[in-house]
């Protein structure tokens, strides 16, 4: 089934265009790596999905249910999970609470989030605000999966963290991804972000430029796509 579907996605910020016709989806239990150099667009993409960033038109689908319009709290109650650049963990709440603020009901319990990354058992009464950056971008995967998402959605998922708290991320998406959670995901981290997906798209300038299996992956097309 598919689960996210986008279709000739236009999106602007004021007069400047920054989308021009996207296409994207998802498969129900697939990762998908959304790719692109700086400023092509993958971020308004993502922002376009959750309705943080409006279309202005083309089509965004979800599960069968046209969501172009609708409005950011309700696309998360379908089931869109977001880890958003810049973590965005609420400051003045500790870890547990930032956790269970968001919790629906399903397999993701506090619990497991505990488990999944342990460091936030070990701070689950500090404030956010007191977090390392890598342990920030942990809390925001948690609570995002404390939603229970039908899709995950990860921008930008270990932008500049530590390498051993990188390590620790993708450990864990690995981990989700071995759960059959269906993903969206932006990184530059190509040796680590390509063995967790099933299928690439390439922005360029605002628009689809190339879509396909990991292995097809050539370097000539990461050159032309992906090279600075």
């Amino acid at each position: 089934m598919r689960l996210l579907d986008i279709q000739g996605l236009e999106t602007f910020y004021g007069k400047s265009q920054a989308l021009f016709g996207v296409d994207l989806s998802v498969e129900e239990g697939e990762a998908v790596a959304l790719m692109g150099r700086n400023g092509m667009g993958k971020t308004t993409t993502i922002r376009s999905v959750c309705h943080l960033t409006p279309a202005q038109s083309g089509s965004i689908a979800f599960a069968g249910r046209d969501i172009t319009r609708m409005k950011p709290h309700r696309i998360a109650r379908l089931g869109v999970g977001l880890v958003p650049e810049g973590r965005r963990c609420f400051p003045n709440l500790t870890v547990e609470e930032n956790i269970l603020a968001a919790a629906r009901p399903g397999k993701w319990t506090l619990d497991g989030v505990n488990a999944l990354f342990p460091r936030l058992a070990e701070r689950r009464d500090q404030y956010a605000s007191t977090l390392s950056g890598g342990e920030q971008q942990m809390l925001a995967i948690g609570r995002a999966l404390a939603t229970n998402p039908r899709l995950l959605i990860l921008d930008e998922a270990t932008e500049g963290l530590a390498p051993v708290i990188r390590q620790d991320i993708w450990r864990a998406i690995r981990a989700i991804r071995a759960e059959g959670q269906s993903i969206l995901i932006v990184d530059k981290t190509l040796s680590e972000l390509l063995p967790v997906a099933d299928r690439c798209v390439i922005l360029e300038k605002g628009r689809t430029a190339w879509t396909g299996a990991p292995s097809a992956l050539t370097e000539d097309i990461q050159e032309r796509f992906l090279g600075v």
